[in-house]
């Protein structure tokens, strides 16, 4: 489960790229205030979504929760910074970081005892 839940989010990391680019595509209309505004955005869509693409890559090997936490704080940051269609992507990435951190906390438990 840990290795479904961090393909789940490289997936959806590498989906979310895709959309940032159409989202500084799209832009912000004729106002260039709105357009530096929605540029500044997009790039933060676009940091995030490498960040779950990466964290995604190392939660497939995790021994600790620390990556899943960081999984998942990117994709909400991503979602936050994105706009509406990475938010939508980026929920996919959240439910892969918790089946990542799931799975790694009951093989804690398991080893402990």
């Amino acid at each position: 489960m840990q290795k479904t839940g961090g393909v789940i989010a490289i997936i959806a990391g590498a989906v979310v790229v895709g959309t940032t680019f159409i989202t500084l595509l799209i832009g912000g209309g004729i106002d260039w205030e709105v357009l530096s505004f929605v540029e500044n955005i997009g790039w933060g869509g676009v940091f995030f979504s490498f960040l779950v693409i990466i964290f995604g890559i190392m939660s497939l090997a995790a021994k600790d929760k620390k990556i899943g936490v960081f999984l998942i704080l990117s994709a909400i940051l991503a979602a936050i910074w994105g706009g509406l269609f990475v938010t939508i992507i980026m929920v996919f990435a959240v439910i892969g970081g918790i089946i990542a951190t799931m799975e790694i906390k009951k093989r804690e438990e398991n080893r402990a005892g």
